[in-house]
This record gives structure tokens, sequence and C-alpha cells, in this order.
């Protein structure tokens, strides 16, 4: 750890040459570029080239390098802290499968445990599939910490890019892949800052589509195995959108003959059957029907779930998180009520920004380039294949990054491909470099930010690290730690709240925890609760209080009796009507 003395002589007032933290780091930049442009021939150049020439240090190399530079930012940013109900959603999966099962029995209490995307009938469940979950529970068991399951799969996803690529590109633009996939999907991505889990479904359509080009090369039984594993995993994780991978394949497969590919695509099929046979076990555990969806049947219990119709503060000193905030943008103003053809193409036009997520600004011209240079079917197919998805996906009133994880490698192959096809122009190798250059500044630059806790962070909202942490879940949780004993917590949550700002949440063994969160139903209900928990101390927190406010346990003050308005004053003409 850097001393803070070092850290106080970066302001423009403790240094004699008057420089502040983005002064230092622009010159670091500059600095960095001119030295790439003097070494990249004689030293860099060469030592990629033969890195390239072994791909077994290059997936270790690119597999451990998000883990590592994630791990060097935990002095400011911490082990990220669940806040969104989704995180919980899967964080109870992971905990259920730490318990050796795919659901939990229905609590005898549970009308107090109601919350977001969980099942408190037939069974106490998450509504999600278990894919993610299951890393989680990885991490969990091994580690003691489900966020180590998520480092594990960002480590899978940047390396098996690089993989991916090998399958379509020269071993030298894969492995320069391969580093794009660690500045775009590393260390300040939000898939490595949260617990949805969208690298466990890149990783796994990572594997699907760099199995294609090898299995229409050799035919090899393996891959066809790792075809299934890709497509089970990802079926495992995002059931609705393995359709549309699945329709890739397929249209992947049209080119070629199918002879050759039988005994593969057979092994893959088995594999994908395993994956399904997991599924509909889950569906049997969890709703009593081996084809209802614990995801369907939350709908039928609940309704549309919250997340399609996002609530913006109503009062102006309940402000949204940076994450709430992109929620709001991302799925305002499309209601699934509203599916006519202009609503489609509406939603269509709207989500093109935040495809950004997928790419580097400084590769944009390189996308450009690959679709105009489009020649054979091949290169068709990978485009066509992120359109079917990105149609596909459009039929569902809201959007998240996740959602197109499974084509990130299809991305950065049209990414890495235009930048081949520009170095192939007059002069095109000096700019291609140039490009280069500008992605690594591009990521130096925000890494070098964070490293230093810059407030220039909060001017890209891309840039997903969760630097503004739950401050106020952190603040509660160590207040309660400082707690001796069993507790029982009641939410009671003020009329403005904003009802995604949910605060009970619990784990796969509600009775066996030392906190257990409870809804605040009245004195009365919960007195009910307070005898079955007899043993535990009990606790009020107003988490819509600034700062959230936690003590003993009070009954709610009685409302005050409504008062009988008073009497409009009559308008002077109706009063002079009134006496004639």
């Amino acid at each position: 750890m850097l001393p803070d003395a070092l850290f106080r002589s970066l302001m423009p007032l403790e240094n004699p040459i008057g420089f502040g933290p983005v002064d230092f780091i622009e010159l670091a930049l500059t600095l960095l570029l001119v030295l790439l442009a003097l070494m990249w021939r004689p030293w860099i150049a060469p030592l990629a080239a033969r890195l390239a020439r072994m791909p077994v240090w290059c997936l270790a190399l690119l597999a451990a390098l998000p883990v590592v530079l994630r791990l060097a930012l935990l002095r400011n940013h911490p082990v990220p802290t669940p806040d969104l109900y989704d995180e919980f959603g899967h964080l109870l999966v992971a905990d259920t499968l730490r318990h050796w099962r795919l659901a939990n029995p229905p609590h005898a209490m549970h009308r107090f445990f109601e919350t977001f995307f969980v099942l408190q009938q037939p069974t106490y469940s998450s509504i999600y599939p278990i894919g993610n979950g299951l890393m989680l529970a990885l991490g969990w068991t091994l580690l003691g910490l489900p966020w180590a399951g998520v480092l594990v799969s960002v480590a899978a996803l940047c390396g098996l890019c690089y993989w991916m690529l090998r399958g379509w590109v020269t071993p030298g633009w894969a492995l320069f892949g391969g580093i794009l996939a660690v500045f775009e999907f590393g260390p300040l991505n939000q898939w490595t800052n949260n617990y949805w889990g969208g690298a466990f479904s890149a990783a796994a359509g990572c594997l699907v589509l760099g199995a294609l080009p090898r299995l229409r090369n050799r035919g090899q039984l393996r891959d066809g195995v790792l075809l299934g594993l890709g497509l089970a995993m990802h079926g495992l994780s995002r059931p609705y959108e393995s359709i549309f991978l699945v329709v890739g394949v397929g249209l992947f497969l049209l080119a070629g003959s199918w002879r050759t590919l039988r005994r593969p695509l057979c092994v893959a099929g088995l594999v994908l059957l395993s994956a399904l046979g997991i599924t509909l076990l889950q569906n049997k555990r969890v709703t009593g029907k081996w084809t209802t969806l614990p995801y369907a049947l939350s709908q039928y219990q609940y309704g549309v779930p919250a997340a399609l119709t996002f609530q913006k503060p109503p009062v102006p000193h309940l402000q949204l998180t940076p994450q709430q905030e992109l929620d709001y943008r991302m799925q305002a103003n499309f209601h699934p009520g509203a599916d006519t053809p202009g609503s489609y193409l509406a939603r269509l036009m709207f989500r093109i920004r935040y495809y950004r997520f997928y790419f580097y600004p400084p590769v944009y011209l390189a996308l450009v380039a690959f679709l105009v240079s489009i020649r054979s079917y091949r290169w068709l197919w990978v485009a066509l294949t992120c359109l079917v998805f990105a149609l596909g996906i459009n039929f569902f009133p809201a959007f998240q990054f996740h959602y197109l994880a499974a084509v990130v490698c299809l991305f950065l192959l049209m990414s890495v491909k235009g930048l081949e096809r520009l170095s192939r122009l007059p002069n095109g190798k000096e700019a291609v470099r140039l490009m280069v250059f500008l992605c690594i500044a591009h990521f130096t630059f925000w890494y070098g930010a964070h490293l230093t806790d810059l407030d220039v962070m909060r001017f890209d909202v891309w840039d997903s690290i969760n630097h503004q942490n739950p401050e106020r879940r952190i603040e509660v949780a160590k207040e309660i730690a400082q707690m001796p004993g069993k507790l029982l917590v009641f939410v009671r949550y003020w009329p403005q709240h904003i009802f995604q700002d949910e605060w009970v949440y619990n784990g796969a063994d509600i009775d066996g925890q030392r906190v257990v969160w409870a809804r605040d139903l009245g004195d009365s209900e919960n007195r009910q609760l307070e005898h079955y928990y007899e043993d535990r101390k009990y606790l009020l927190l107003e988490p819509d209080s600034r700062p959230p406010r936690l003590g003993p346990y009070q009954a709610e003050a009685p409302a005050a009796p409504p008062q009988a308005p008073a009497a409009a004053p009559q308008h002077p003409l109706i009063q002079l009507e009134n006496v004639q």
C-alpha cells in the first residue's frame, strides 16, 4: 500500500509543478504511448509474437490478469456488496446449492419474508436458473466468499475469449483480442463487480462459438463435447437467450456437410440433454411441476417483475444510485403492454446506445471496416448471429447487458478482424498501431483513476466498478456485526419508499441465520413472529431515513384520526345566487 503522503503530493498545491491528479495521469499516458511507439518493433512486437505461439501460456496469462488487476484495487474498492434484488436472487441459488438441494422448504411465517424474485410457495426458492449460482456456490464453499466464484467466471471469460479467437484468426490477433477482453470485461466491468453472472454466460458463449470453426476444420469428438458443454452452461444461466444461440449454431452448420459432423453433434446433444435434465429437475423441486419454470411461476403469482416498471424517486432527497439510474434509463417507457410494431422498433433504436458496453471507442472504426469488407458466408454469419440476438432479446421489454453475453466474443471477433482488414490498407499498419495504443491508453487511464481513487471516475457511465458501493448497507452491516447474539430485524418502510430499494433478504436456512430480516407487518402481526423467534433480540430498521435508523424494536405509533375537510369557501356569485 502506498503511503497517504504520496497521494497528498499529487494534489496541485502539494507539489512544486502544480499538477493535479488528472495532469499526472495524462503525463503518464503520454509517456506510455511514447514508450510503446519506441519499443513496439524492437521489443514488444517480437515478444508478443513468441507469446502468441504458446496458447497454454497465453490462456493462463489472460485468465490470471483480470483477477490480479481487480485484487490490486481492493484498497479503494473492496469486495462488492450486493445491492440489487437480482444479485440477492442469485446468492439465494448459491446458498441453496451449498445446502445440497435445489429448493428450500416453505417457511411457516413466509409472509414476513416476501421479497423480489423469490418464491415462498410451494417452496422457498429463487426464481433464477442454477448456472450463475453454481459458480457463486463454488467460490463460497472453497474460499468462503461468493465473489471468488465471480472472479473465476471472469478469468474463464478472458481466457476463453482468446481460445475462441484462435479458431477464427491468427495467433497474434487472437492474443490482442484476449487483451482487449481483459480491458473491456475485466477489473472495471460490472460483471466483475456484481453477482448477476454475465461472465458465466459469456464464457459459455465462447465455448460454443469457438468450437464451431474447430468442428468444421477437424470434426473431433472433443469439439462436440465443448460445443455441448457451452450450450449446457448457457442453458443453465440464460434459457431464453439460448434459443438464439442454438439458432446461430444451426445457421453456421447450414454451410457445411453434416456427414462428418454427425458423431460430434450427437455427443454435443447428449451433453445438452444433461443440462435439460437438470433444468427439469429444478422445475420439479421448486414449482412441483417438471415443465413450469420458477420464473414463470413467479410471474403467475406476483405479476410482471418490478424491474420492468422501474420507479423513480418520488421526492428529491431520495436519489437513485448510479446502477439504479442506469436500470431506469434502460427500462423506462417500455412497459410490457406496449407490444406494437412501433414500440418494438423504438426499443431497438433506444438500446443501440447501450451496445457501447461491448466496444471500446478506438475500435469503432474497426467495426465499420469489418462490416463493409464481408465477402463470405463465414463472416456474414458472425454479423447475422449478432443480429439474431439483438432482434430476439428486443422482444423482452427490459434490457440488461448480460442478455447479450453469449455473443460478446463475436463482438471482439468483429473488432479484431476489422483491425486486421485495416492493417492491409496503405499505411494501415501505422493506423492500426495507433488504435491499439489508444485502447491501451483508455484502459490505463481509467484503471489508474481507480487505483488512485480519483473523482474523475464519475464522468464515465460505462465504467461500472462499484466505486459508489452501497454505503448504507455496509454501515448497517457493520453496526449489526457489533451486536452479540441472534437478531430479528424488522424493516419498516416510509410512505415515500422506492419499492426497488428492498432490504428483506435471507439465506437458504432462515431459522439458522444469526440475523433474520423480516417485513414490518404491524404490531399485532409482528408479535406472532416475535413469539416464533423467542430467543432473538428484536430490532427495527428504517432504511428510508438518511442515514438508515437502526435501534430496538418499537411499535408503530397509531395514525392520527382523519379530520373532516374544511368547507370550501364559496364564490361571491354563488353566495348571491343562494341568497336570491
